[in-house]
């Protein structure tokens, strides 16, 4: 049931990162690089990667209102937990730098890849710069229990510490995509764009969850939303995505202040989330990520990332030019960032 979507997402408490609304553009190089195999499609894209805070991405959404939770309970110090190329991480780290609070990152080795550009370029290099405590452990550790670990120890020392989930994908992290969804609403309603799908990256649900809920609260169908998995097999996505989405919207409807929220009951078609574009696993290069991710550079001078956005933009790419999408229908990719990771990836270009 639509709800008044601006007034429920006041009623949390939220840390200002974004600069205002990140601009929707026209691809209009791309379309006419692709020629007869647009199909008459118009594609646009939603520039989440076109934030000034910490190299930018769509994390920091997210981390407006974990932060501000943080922040609500006197937290000093944030630590969060990721892979060695998480922006997530480095989010965490660039956020957390602004507030004024501690940072540090517990990260697990979730690729296999041990070489120099993936354990010290990219993001990695990033997080350090950023004055994060970074903890790199070692192949097979498990990074949460790590994180708890370390918790108690910064907890017993006097520290109040703040846990951020991974990739900031709890209910609270999600209403920083129900904000983008009425965001995209506004810009749609502004431009006269109706768009048919938002398409976007699904890591570990957030993004396309808050989305989701987002449409929902607004009286729009979730099915506007499609993603693409790039961490977890399409099932296990897809579960987590519809779970994450009820979750959300039960917090949108009850509140900060109410004790348990009983998630909403949702449709699993509902969830639109394909498993396509995946490949051999997380954070595994594929020849269509490697060729959505040079088309759009040397189309649009945009730069996806390797991880998430290449992998999301060629499962659009490949439903375009397979017919998917109607003639003349306006499509918009969120463009969630990442590109500090293209530098971890050299051997893939």
């Amino acid at each position: 049931m639509p709800i008044d979507l601006a007034a429920a997402l006041q009623r949390f408490p939220r840390y200002a990162l974004l600069d205002g609304p990140t601009p929707i553009q026209r691809l209009a190089g791309l379309e006419a690089a692709l020629g007869a195999a647009a199909n008459g499609v118009r594609l646009y894209v939603k520039r989440d990667d076109h934030m000034s805070l910490g190299g930018g991405g769509n994390k920091l959404r997210k981390l407006e209102f974990l932060l501000g939770e943080a922040r609500g309970m006197g937290a000093d110090t944030v630590v969060t937990v990721g892979g060695l190329q998480s922006n997530h991480a480095r989010l965490t780290a660039a956020a957390a730098a602004r507030a004024g609070l501690a940072c540090e990152l517990v990260l697990g080795r979730v690729v296999p890849r041990s070489d120099v550009d993936y354990e010290e370029n990219g993001n990695m290099l990033l997080n350090r710069l950023l004055g994060a405590v970074v903890h790199d452990l070692p192949a097979g550790a498990d990074a949460m229990a790590a994180a708890l670990e370390r918790v108690r120890t910064l907890e017993l020392a006097g520290r109040r510490v703040y846990l951020a989930p991974l990739g900031g994908s709890t209910p609270t992290g999600a209403l920083g995509y129900a904000a983008c969804a009425l965001e995209i609403l506004a810009q749609s309603r502004e431009s006269g764009v109706e768009f048919t799908r938002v398409v976007v990256a699904n890591g570990s649900a957030g993004t396309h969850a808050g989305l989701a809920a987002g449409m929902i609260a607004a009286g729009k169908p979730a099915t506007t939303v499609q993603s693409f998995t790039t961490l977890a097999e399409q099932s296990v996505a897809h579960a987590k995505t519809l779970d994450l989405t009820a979750a959300t919207l039960a917090l949108l409807q009850a509140g900060p202040d109410a004790e348990q929220a009983a998630p909403e009951a949702l449709a699993p078609a509902d969830i639109v989330v394909d498993g396509s574009q995946r490949g051999p696993g997380y954070g595994v290069p594929t020849p269509a990520m490697v060729e959505a991710v040079e088309l759009l550079a040397r189309s649009e001078g945009l730069l996806l990332d390797p991880v998430y956005s290449g992998k999301a933009f060629a499962g659009l790419l490949a439903d375009v030019r397979a017919g998917h999408h109607a003639p003349d229908s306006a499509v918009l990719f969120v463009m969630t960032g990442g590109a500090p990771g293209l530098y971890a990836y050299k051997s893939a270009f």
